[in-house]
């Protein structure tokens, strides 16, 4: 039994086919061994890499942890040195007297927990993890350690000169090994906190770092004022930055590999009263497989309206809302769910963010004069089928979109309107006629990002009258609150999902548009047509214990 090959377990359980094992087989036969079969399993989409290492350790007999539910004891992890660690993919989680409990994706390999006894002169006990959740572990666990003494050496180094120029001696400290790995430091610590930005902001005495976790910015550390020109130094040099310019706004990139995962990071510089203000941007690149739209949580009503709007041959849909709610994602998802081999697919944004197999995507260029609306009418010169504007900026560029659709394209973009009904009203405000709006537009998507409860610690009350009006219900029903845990770093919240308003401009709508109707005027031809609006979508999650009364009233409240 404990020598059947593990593809064999796996048919015999019923977890996969015997034509998936076949597939598999011939994958890892074309590597030439170089591919393990758990990674084949889980690169061909068969099983996810958990259910595929609970399985494995069901053979084994060995025990399966999930390293991001549990606590690591610090000083199990100081045990085994960081490289030893890195190089055999293990980490030290706890000790029990004379045993030392190590996660590890490879239980059999007894060299591997030879050399850790070796190491520590300690008996090892070994679980099994997920390759992803050790990597995510050891950063986590060994840069925090990091961290501390970084900020001792550079404390070191620039403790000697706080009073002379800091301009002259820049360059030379920038290549400092410690400030390099502070940059570093804080760029993996961000990612490995899923935060989606770092705010580096001087002060007059320190420098404070934040980073923006499920869109609330968390404070990381503070380091002293001495650091921040050799910080901001290295970050405009690897970001492609002009170091000797510090009174203009600047913007910059680089990438960096965290875990594995190649990041696209996005770098801009303000200048402020004590120092430069560095905002980091954190992209993973295309190397992150697309989303779905249903992954995006959109409801299944929601879905279908959506759904039905992309079989439009040619027309605009626009998805609004405000920075950071996640529209160029669902526009990425739509152009995942339409981009078929026999359709010539274009986009123009600024920037690309992530990059497509099969679509052409342009960049804008401002200095070199390749804006919007110059890279959109050479693009409706290349034949396209659908046209992806990465933002409708001016009258220019809506203008020429609106047109496009028109003349039989489809267009996909964005604008930053508060919810649907508004986009008509803003589009005729920037100048563009209302019989064009009317003819051109098949729908508006408004969306939202809300955070979602922590499931492991949410505690359930009953609604107040007060808030069942909110939510437009008769009477009280069972909600939930968020409390805190260690799993969502005591915030109550882990994660985000998006809740979403879509018009359909139905017959009806259209003509409302057409007679320059009131943003009023539209919402309830919409809302008669079926829209539900971002409050009605809000509320479902509320009710279904999904999300917070707080997060509805943050999200779509208005006077």
């Amino acid at each position: 039994m404990r020598n059947e090959r593990i593809g064999d377990y796996l048919v015999s359980q019923g977890l996969i086919t015997d034509e998936q094992l076949q597939r598999v087989l011939a994958v890892q036969k074309e590597s030439n061994g170089t591919k393990k079969f758990g990674d084949v399993v889980v690169e061909l989409g068969i099983m996810s890499e958990v259910n595929f290492t609970k399985a494995l350790a069901g053979k084994l007999r060995v025990q399966y942890v999930d390293l991001d539910s549990i606590d690591i004891d610090t000083e199990a992890v100081q045990k085994v040195p960081e490289a030893l660690a890195r190089k055999h993919t293990v980490i030290a989680i706890a000790i029990t007297g004379k045993r030392l409990t190590v996660a590890t994706n490879d239980p059999v390999n007894f060299i591997v927990l030879e050399d850790i006894k070796v190491s520590t002169g300690m008996d090892t006990v070994p679980v099994l993890a997920t390759t992803s959740a050790i990597n995510k572990a050891i950063g986590k666990n060994y840069s925090m350690q990091n961290v501390d003494n970084v900020l001792d050496s550079i404390n070191s180094t620039v403790g000697n000169d706080l009073g002379g120029p800091m301009d002259d001696e820049s360059n030379d400290r920038v290549e400092s090994a410690p400030i390099v790995k502070l940059a570093t430091t804080i760029v993996e610590n961000a990612f490995r906190a899923d935060a989606t930005d770092i705010h580096i902001e001087p002060f007059k005495t320190y420098t404070r770092i934040r980073i923006r976790v499920n869109g609330d910015l968390v404070e990381l550390m503070n380091i002293s004022s001495a650091v921040h020109s050799a910080l901001t130094t290295r970050l405009k040099l690897i970001s492609g930055m002009n170091i000797a310019e510090k009174r203009i706004p600047q913007d910059g990139r680089f990438t960096q590999t965290v875990d594995g995962t190649t990041l696209d990071v996005r770098v801009s510089a303000l200048p402020t009263v004590h120092g430069e203000k560095i905002v980091i941007r954190i992209l993973s690149t295309g190397q992150i497989a697309l989303r779905k739209i249903t992954d995006l949580g959109m409801s299944d009503y929601n879905y279908a309206m959506f759904e039905s709007m992309l079989r439009v041959p040619h027309g605009v849909i626009l998805v609004t809302g405000p920075t950071g709610s996640g529209k160029t994602t669902t526009l990425y998802a739509a152009l995942g769910e339409i981009a078929k081999p026999n359709v010539n697919v274009i986009t123009v944004e600024d920037p690309v963010e992530k990059a497509i197999d099969g679509i052409n995507q342009c960049q804008v260029n401002q200095k070199a004069g390749m804006t919007f609306a110059a890279a959109l009418r050479s693009i409706l010169r290349q034949d396209p089928d659908i046209v992806m504007i990465g933002e409708m900026r001016d009258a220019e560029t809506a203008d020429i979109g609106i047109r496009a659709a028109i003349t039989g394209h489809l267009v996909l973009s964005t604008l930053h309107t508060n919810d649907a009904a508004s986009t008509v009203v803003r589009l005729v405000d920037m100048g563009i006629p209302s019989y064009m709006v009317a003819t051109s537009l098949i729908g508006v998507i408004a969306q939202r990002l809300v955070k979602v409860l922590c499931p492991s610690c949410k505690k359930p009350r009953m609604s107040t009258e007060e808030e069942n009006e909110l939510m437009g219900i008769p009477s009280s029903i069972q909600i939930y609150e968020p409390c805190g845990c260690p799993e969502c770093n005591n915030t109550g919240y882990r994660g985000r999902t998006a809740i979403h308003e879509i018009v359909h401009c139905t017959a009806k709508v259209s003509s409302i548009i057409a007679a320059n109707g009131s943003k009023e005027d539209i919402e309830k031809a919409a809302k008669a047509n079926g829209t539900r609006l971002l409050r009605d979508n809000a509320s479902e999650l509320v009710q279904a214990g999904e999300t917070s009364i707080d997060e509805l009233v943050r999200a779509t409240f208005s006077v």
